[in-house]
């Protein structure tokens, strides 16, 4: 495909009109979670109670499920005093240092503002540090499912750029004897404050890839972050909603950033003869429906303080039949901090050319007349890091019916709006826009590398109301 000429309108509205037909053709083969602000129906306003807190204080987003549903606070006076709590390979101790960390031993110890610092096993290879805190479930109690996983975190210091905490549910043991035990779905927080879920559908060659892998907050180091990871089914159990809310300042204040829904087509990505060889009779786009017995708070490649932990069987949030846009979960408030990413996150996958293009608009749910932020990210498909020292170029089509042969450049109240030559030397970027009408809109986004070859083109859509 040719290149983007930034210097004639013409050729961007062509291109427009030629992405339109485009997108009719390929919309089947878009991912299923592509639009999550369409295709997520609003919440029912019980479900966010502000009132609601847990044992610890903290603000709880779903309520514990009633009539018995479980739930699990780690014991911060000796967390290993707790026969449903293990640390693999781990002790605890009132003291130590990090000197004596071995290739067989982990440990927790206890800090003076009462919180616990934890290093793992030291490993060679990618997983050094490697810290498993599992939540195992006894014979009389139920398994893990519908679980909102709670914590705080401060890392004290990083091993590799791979560090993370990586909290999980709805599996069992994850160890090579027993691959197809080994499910979960797993929800990341890297030191360096970006965001990811990513399902594991056996143990170890069903990994697929990341949803949702956008930055979220600042980078850890130094500082208590609070985590939250939810998972619960929906549709009737059907499908799986998965979200992260973070508390950026440890002010118990938290904020949506990530929130995907797994309705198929989230493909492991090993190859066919490697994903099959475990015989675990699951297909490569698997819906991880079921409970497991064991939920972990994982970390590999770092070492980190931890504070009030907890797990909670949820109630299954009901949904409403409504024409309102809003949602009572919804962060409205995220425009202040260019690292937070709001519900509403979409993806478009490049495959032909190795890149993923990810879209937030602030607020998530944009009203007419008021300023929407349009952020984007870029990604290598490959290797998952960010494409670096781009040009972008976007379009913005009011409604999806525009007459664009009578659209104007940036600054018009017509049909479409394009901004140029938009740099982006870290692989983000953002354009404000306003919109004058409500509905369905499109935002046609084009990228060119450094030496101005084409490398990329995405396609999304953004619900407008009208108040």
């Amino acid at each position: 495909m040719t290149s983007i000429n930034s210097s004639s309108r013409l050729i961007l509205i062509i291109l427009a009109v030629s992405v339109l037909t485009i997108l009719i053709e390929i919309s089947a083969a878009l991912p299923t979670d592509t639009a999550i602000a369409a295709a997520a129906k609003p919440l029912a306003s019980k479900i966010n109670n502000k009132g609601a807190v847990d044992k610890f204080g903290i603000t709880e987003i779903y309520p514990t499920k009633p009539d018995g549903g479980r739930e699990w606070y780690i014991n911060m006076n000796s967390p290993l005093n707790d026969n449903n709590f293990f640390l693999s390979g781990g002790t605890e101790k009132t003291n130590s240092s990090f000197a004596n960390a071995t290739s067989s031993n982990g440990q927790i110890i206890k800090q003076p503002d009462g919180s616990y610092q934890v290093y793992g096993v030291r490993k060679t290879g990618k997983y050094d540090f490697s810290v498993r805190m599992n939540v195992n479930s006894p014979d009389n109690e139920q398994w893990w499912k519908n679980v909102e996983m709670t914590g705080y975190a401060k890392v004290v210091s990083t091993i590799s750029g791979d560090a993370a905490l990586d909290w999980y549910a709805r599996g069992g043991l994850h160890i090579s004897s027993s691959p197809c035990e080994g499910v979960a779905y797993h929800s990341g927080l890297r030191a360096d404050g970006s965001i990811f879920w990513q399902k594991e559908i056996w143990h170890t060659g069903g990994y697929t890839g990341f949803r949702s892998y956008v930055p979220a907050t600042h980078p850890l180091l130094g500082r208590w972050v609070g985590f939250k990871a939810i998972m619960f089914n929906i549709n009737n159990d059907s499908a799986v909603r998965l979200q992260i809310y973070l508390d950026d300042n440890a002010t118990n204040h938290w904020k949506k950033v990530a929130d995907v829904i797994d309705n198929g087509r989230w493909y492991a990505d090993t190859p066919n003869d490697l994903f099959y060889s475990a015989n675990c009779g699951r297909s490569k786009d698997y819906i991880i429906l079921n409970a497991g017995p064991i939920a972990t708070f994982r970390s590999d490649n770092m070492i980190w303080d931890f504070k009030d932990l907890s797990i909670r069987e949820i109630q299954t949030p009901s949904y409403v039949k409504t024409n309102t846009l809003k949602q009572l979960t919804t962060n409205t408030s995220s425009t202040y901090n260019p690292y937070i990413f709001g519900n509403a996150t979409q993806e478009w996958l490049d495959k032909e050319h190795d890149i993923k293009i990810l879209f937030t608009p602030s607020p998530e749910y944009p009203s007419v007349g008021n300023s929407t932020q349009l952020i984007f990210s870029t990604q290598d498909l490959k290797t998952g890091s960010r494409i670096k020292n781009v040009t972008a170029t976007v379009t913005v089509i009011n409604n999806l019916t525009a007459n664009i042969d009578t659209g104007v450049s940036k600054g018009s109240s017509r049909d479409f709006t394009i901004f140029k030559n938009i740099a982006a030397p870290t692989g983000s970027f953002s354009v404000n826009s306003r919109f004058l009408q409500a509905g369905t809109h499109q935002i046609i986004v084009g990228i060119k590398s450094k030496n101005n070859v084409f490398v990329g083109l995405a396609s999304f859509n953004v619900l407008v109301s009208s108040s």
